[in-house]
């Protein structure tokens, strides 16, 4: 005939197990969902950051905003818009202020900006018309 003390012990061993199967098996389900959940939002990290280069190389350069050189201030978006009023083409107004199509193309997407010089040139520009901007670059 079995012990009371190794019956005893037989069954608490059977339950205790039991038990923590029960909570083992909770644990694991949880733990696999957790997985699936970080999974699926690297996924979405991943999208959102190629979303995000794809968006950042389909938009333009930031325009220079108004730079302050001394008195004289200067807008990328005034310039252009200036230079269509006077109905020129970027090598004309450039060579009314004496500079390069080039730098007056980088100046109104604002990849660069005047240095003081130019602006003085530019602000002298400024209020020119159409007649006088072709009388001047007639003269040039």
């Amino acid at each position: 005939m079995p012990n009371l003390g190794t019956v005893l012990k037989t069954e608490i061993s059977r339950l205790a197990r039991k038990e923590v199967r029960g909570e083992v098996e909770a644990l694991k389900k949880a733990s696999s969902t957790y997985r699936r959940e970080i999974a699926e939002l690297k996924r979405q990290v991943a999208n959102l950051e190629r979303a995000v280069k794809q968006t950042a190389k389909a938009l333009p350069a930031q325009p220079v905003k108004q730079a302050d050189h001394g008195r004289i201030r200067f807008s990328a978006n005034g310039l252009k818009s200036h230079r269509a009023r006077l109905g020129l083409s970027a090598a004309d107004f450039g060579a009314l202020v004496g500079v390069s199509a080039l730098s007056i193309y980088n100046w109104e997407r604002g990849k660069a900006a005047p240095r003081q010089a130019q602006l003085q040139k530019l602000a002298n520009v400024r209020g020119l018309g159409k007649k006088e901007a072709r009388a001047r670059l007639e003269r040039s």
